[in-house]
């Protein structure tokens, strides 16, 4: 049913158990499976000083650490992944992934790092409004 089933992943306990559903989806499926990130600099802004631009470095190492980790992991269970680390807004750039890469299934944490005690977070709230994929909010 599904060969293509992307991830999205801010390294937060909801992200992770959304990362692990979609790893169990694409076993199940035999799909490949695309774990994105994103460095927000919607919220940070694009760096423009050296203190700003030492952050989103940072971040961004993070980040890939995060996605080699899950990489790994979902190598392990016998997946096939793709990761990829983006600038940007979250939802804006998961949404254009997942049309350019014809992406069967997104699967999204339904709390982020930003806002832990709302039932749904901004970036899955907006995903589910611009994109007529099918989502899996975990």
């Amino acid at each position: 049913m599904y060969d293509a089933i992307a991830v999205g992943t801010d390294g937060s306990e909801n992200a992770q158990e959304a990362v692990e559903r979609a790893v169990n989806l694409a076993r199940e499926h035999d799909a490949e499976l695309h774990v994105i990130t994103v460095v927000n600099t919607a919220r940070y802004g694009e760096p423009a000083l050296s203190s700003h631009e030492l952050v989103l470095n940072e971040l961004e190492d993070r980040a890939n650490r995060q996605l080699d980790a899950i990489s790994e992991y979902g190598t392990e269970a016998g997946v096939r992944v793709v990761t990829r680390c983006f600038h940007g807004d979250p939802s804006e750039e998961i949404v254009e992934y997942a049309r350019e890469n014809d992406v069967d299934l997104i699967v999204l944490g339904a709390r982020g790092r930003t806002h832990p005690r709302s039932t749904i977070g901004s970036t899955a709230s907006r995903v589910l409004q611009d994109i007529d994929h099918e989502v899996l909010v975990v």
